[in-house]
C-alpha cells in the first residue's frame, strides 16, 4: 500500500473509539427499555419508584427572605370628628330628669361613663352643632372640640375626648366634656388683588359671564377661551347679578384698551345676586385672557390667588 493511502495508527484509533462509545449507549437504551417492562410488569408501585429514582434531581430554590407584609399600622386612623359632633348634640338635647328620652340613651351609648347634664326641660336646644378640630393626642387618642350655636347667637365650645380602636372604626367619648374658649382670630394676609380695575371692557366681559353663569341669561361658552369648560349654575339660583368691584393682581387690567393676544389677568369680582328673598353679596375670582381685541374667560378659580404673575 502507498503512503499515501496508508491510514495513521492515530487516525484509525479515533473510529474505533466513537463506535464503542456508540455501541455502548445502544446498549444502555436496551437496558433501560427492558427494565422499564419489568417494572411495569410488577405493577404501578414499583413504576413509581422507577420512574422517582430515575428523575434528575432538581433543588428547590430557597428564597432571600419572608415576603414583605404590607402593614396598615401607619394608616391615618379615622378622624372621629363627626363621632364628637353626634355625641354632643345628643348630650346637649339631654336632661337628667327625663334618662330614658333618645337623646340622653344615644349620648350614653357613645360614652357610658358620662353623666348627661341636670337642666329645666325648658332648656334651649342648640340649633347647630359642628366639630371645629380634631387633635391626635397618642395612639388611638383624640381630642376634638366642637361648637354649639344657639338660636340667639352664641357659641360654647366643647372639648370632647375620645378613644379610637386601631382601624379607627370604633370610637368611645371616655370623659365628659369641657367648655373651653373658641378659636383665636388668625392674622388676614394682605389680597393680591391690589389693582383697582374701572369700568370698560374687563368690568364688562365679567358682568356679562356671570350673569349668564348665574341667572341663566345667555350662554356661557361665548364668554369663554377657546379650550375652556365651564357650565351654568343650574337651575339658575339667581334673577339678576351686578358687578361691584373688580381688582386684579396685575397692573394691565386697569388699561383703557384691550392689550395684545395672549395677556393673562387674575381678577377678584364682587357682586350682588339678587333672588326673590333679597340680594346676596358674592365674590369671584377669574383669570382671563385678550384674544381678538376682547376679555374672554379661562377659568373660574376657586381659593386666593397667590403673589403676581399669570397663570
Amino acid at each position: 500500500m502507498s503512503s499515501g493511502m496508508q491510514a495513521s495508527p492515530g487516525a484509525a484509533a479515533a473510529p474505533m473509539a466513537g463506535g464503542a462509545r456508540l455501541e455502548a449507549m445502544r446498549r444502555r437504551v436496551r437496558f433501560s427499555r427492558v427494565a422499564l417492562w419489568g417494572v411495569i410488569a410488577s405493577g404501578p408501585v414499583a413504576l413509581a419508584v422507577a420512574v422517582a429514582s430515575s428523575a434528575p434531581a432538581v433543588k428547590a430554590a430557597t428564597p432571600a427572605g419572608p415576603a414583605p407584609l404590607r402593614s396598615t399600622t401607619a394608616a391615618a386612623v379615622a378622624d372621629p370628628a363627626g363621632f364628637a359632633q353626634l355625641f354632643v348634640g345628643s348630650w346637649l338635647r339631654s336632661t337628667a330628669g327625663d334618662p330614658s328620652s333618645a337623646q340622653a340613651r344615644l349620648a350614653q351609648s357613645m360614652a357610658p361613663g358620662v353623666e348627661v347634664p341636670e337642666t329645666p326641660a325648658a332648656q334651649p336646644a342648640p340649633a347647630s352643632v359642628t366639630a371645629l378640630r380634631s387633635a391626635q393626642r397618642a395612639r388611638g387618642v383624640w381630642s376634638v372640640t366642637v361648637a354649639a350655636q344657639y338660636a340667639d347667637g352664641t357659641v360654647r365650645y366643647y372639648a370632647v375626648p375620645i378613644a379610637a380602636d386601631a382601624p379607627g372604626t370604633s370610637f368611645a367619648v371616655t370623659g365628659a366634656p369641657g367648655v373651653v374658649a373658641g378659636p383665636g382670630r388668625a392674622p388676614m394676609a394682605k389680597s393680591p388683588y391690589g389693582v383697582r380695575v374701572p369700568a370698560g371692557d374687563l368690568t364688562s366681559a365679567i358682568g356679562r359671564f356671570l350673569g349668564a353663569y348665574l341667572t341663566g341669561a345667555g350662554e356661557v361658552e361665548r364668554y369663554l377661551a377657546p379650550g375652556t369648560r365651564l357650565s351654568a349654575v343650574s337651575p339658575a339660583p339667581f334673577q339678576g347679578a351686578t358687578v361691584q368691584r373688580i381688582s386684579a393682581t396685575e397692573t394691565v387690567a386697569a388699561a383703557e384698551r384691550v392689550p395684545a393676544d395672549g395677556t393673562t389677568v387674575r381678577v377678584l369680582a364682587s357682586i350682588q345676586a339678587r333672588d326673590r328673598g333679597g340680594r346676596w353679596p358674592l365674590a369671584y375670582e377669574l383669570a382671563l385672557k385678550a384674544r381678538s381685541g376682547r376679555w374672554e374667560i379661562t377659568a373660574l378659580e376657586s381659593g386666593t390667588a397667590q403673589d403676581g404673575g399669570a397663570r
